[in-house]
């Protein structure tokens, strides 16, 4: 027994010492595995990225929600949230991506939506390019972890999307009963362009207790006829306040029962952002319209 004991003090640090060598190997081939993105294709990406091009906002916004806003070299033009990354170099959009001025960023991973024309020339020119593009929230929260997962702390992801969830449980607890059930038209832009069930915007209002007019057979954001809305006669309106200003003058909208009765929500440009994005501000979006659908209790139809 004394013969096993003397090997203790020796045979503790060799031990300690592998041990660190196999959370090193376990460290370092996860992030040679990299991320899976939207085509299925595994991108390789070790070590963790440290220079960043996002080309979409929601792609934007979720860098910065997982504390990694400082890596982003580069976005499109139009990502604009948080306020830092309005003084990044603006590459572009969908139609115009400047692939020369990405090029000379040297980023080591460049994140693109699906819809990017794009991929194949980026990957071409040997960068690195993971593909997403949340549609819905169950998207939405595979992208939170993928993004986390890319950045190198896929732990982050699963945090994020937990606190997002507590949020948007919070804002549904403050939708009155009375609220609750009423059907809302929600414009994305006139045309009229809709956000239907199906749609991330969609299942937010779902989950604050809200119907919809537009079914999810339609769509997620589909074009419709005018007279569709008219004869729907939603309990709410909610689009941005210059849409829902000039709503009383298109034709047939006067007879509209929650324009008459001011049962609607006009959204300024900034916050509208957030409504509109598949992203982190998901649970803003929906503390935002818990707010105005409590400035609106109740019964449909009854007037101020």
């Amino acid at each position: 027994m004394s013969r096993h004991h003397g090997w203790a003090p020796v045979l503790a640090p060799v031990l300690a010492l592998m041990l660190a060598l196999v959370l090193t190997l376990l460290a370092t081939t996860a992030r040679a595995a990299g991320v899976v993105d939207d085509r299925g294709r595994r991108v390789a990406l070790a070590p963790a990225p440290q220079r960043v091009v996002s080309l979409l906002p929601s792609l934007t916004e979720t860098v910065c929600a997982l504390q990694a806003c400082g890596r982003l070299v580069g976005t499109d033009r139009y990502s604009n949230w948080p306020a830092s990354v309005r003084a990044l170099p603006k590459l572009g959009g969908l139609e115009d991506t400047q692939i020369e001025r990405i090029v000379a960023l040297k980023p080591d991973l460049v994140l693109v939506p699906g819809s990017s024309r794009v991929i194949d020339r980026l990957e071409t020119l040997g960068l690195p390019v993971v593909v997403l593009e949340p549609k819905t929230l169950q998207d939405t929260q595979r992208v939170i972890h993928q993004v986390a997962q890319a950045l190198g702390d896929a732990g982050a992801g699963p945090a994020l999307w937990q606190r997002m969830q507590l949020r948007m449980a919070a804002a549904a607890a403050r939708v009155p009963v009375a609220v609750r059930g009423q059907t809302v038209y929600f414009e994305v832009a006139s045309a009229p362009y809709a956000a239907g069930e199906s749609s991330f915007v969609g299942e937010t209002l779902r989950q604050l207790g809200m119907g919809n007019i537009v079914p999810a057979a339609l769509g997620p954001f589909p074009k419709l006829n005018p007279e569709f809305i008219v004869r729907a006669q939603p309990d709410i309106v909610i689009g941005t306040a210059r849409a829902v200003a000039e709503m009383p003058a298109r034709p047939g909208w006067g007879t509209l029962r929650a324009l008459q009765g001011q049962r609607h929500c006009g959204f300024a440009s900034e916050p509208w952002d957030a409504l509109v994005r598949p992203g982190p501000r998901l649970a803003e979006a929906a503390e935002l319209l818990a707010e105005c659908l409590a400035g609106l209790d109740r019964p449909a139809g009854v007037a101020r």
